[in-house]
């Protein structure tokens, strides 16, 4: 039977991740998943793609969300009093036009400083109703696109494998940034056939393969490009059929809940993989 090995989410888009053994789900997401994100002062985000010391940046949520605190190796941390009402600016992620809350002067000048580029730290409104496409329609905050993102144990295994018998390194779980991680099935990339399933509380909706993108050659402790892999791995057998390669699945949420560490999955509906 396959169960949650990991929950992890990021409350900054493109920054460190924060691993939890319980998480509150929403229809947009674990709660608080990429619900700020790190803008250039014209509103253009900002991703590892382009910026990869992003992956330095460690945000712990303190006072129930009240307080942002961020902290990077070589910085001193600051403390941002989170602004959930303040005047809306427009901003931009993949040329989709948003609204979203600056959260202040410290905050930009803090981020500046670490990722070596004028930033501004915003977040999302309480009216955000982005609208997702895939399969199953839903919302998210400002994820790339679906609210979670699910990979197995089994697909990094297989993937590893192939890579090290390359001659390539082996890679870690945090290279891909999944809010779900699984594991017990026989083998990998079952999560491609998922189509709606139960985990705990939550029920959740497929909507489209995961396809990667430069931010997986990051190495997420550094802050620093390592290469063509896993992407040159992964170009070898994982090719879709929309372009780009997949690695791992994509879902909207179906019904809000909790989720935990070791909750087993149900299926309600299988397919066939869209690979």
């Amino acid at each position: 039977m396959a169960r949650v090995l990991e929950l992890n989410y990021f409350p900054i888009k493109g920054c460190a991740g924060i691993s939890v053994p319980d998480a509150l789900v929403n229809p947009a997401g674990l709660a608080l998943d990429r619900s700020f994100m790190v803008v250039s002062p014209e509103g253009v985000f900002r991703s590892q793609r382009r910026d990869p010391r992003l992956a330095l940046v460690c945000p712990q949520v303190l006072g129930g969300g009240e307080v942002l605190r961020l902290s990077a190796e070589g910085f001193e941390s600051v403390d941002v009093e989170v602004d959930a009402v303040g005047p809306r600016r427009p901003v931009e992620m993949f040329g989709d036009p948003y609204r979203a809350i600056d959260q202040g002067e410290a905050a930009a000048a803090w981020l500046s400083a670490v990722v070596g580029d004028p930033c501004r730290l915003v977040r999302v409104p309480p009216e955000h109703d982005r609208a997702t496409d895939g399969l199953t329609p839903g919302t998210s905050g400002f994820a790339d696109s679906s609210a979670v993102h699910l990979l197995s144990v089994d697909s990094l295994a297989g993937l590893n494998e192939r890579m090290v018998a390359a001659g390539a390194v082996a890679l870690p779980m945090s290279r891909f940034r999944a809010n779900i991680v699984v594991e017990g099935w026989d083998g990998p990339h079952v999560e491609d056939e998922l189509r709606r399933l139960r985990i705990g509380d939550v029920e959740l909706g497929y909507t489209k393969l995961a396809i990667r993108c430069a931010v997986t050659t990051v190495d997420q402790e550094s802050g620093v490009k390592q290469g063509p892999e896993p992407l040159r791995s992964l170009a070898k057998y994982r090719r879709a059929a929309q372009g780009g390669v997949a690695f791992g699945v994509k879902f909207a949420v179906l019904r809000s809940g909790k989720l935990s560490v070791g909750d087993e999955l149900s299926v309600l509906e299988w397919g066939a993989s869209e690979l």
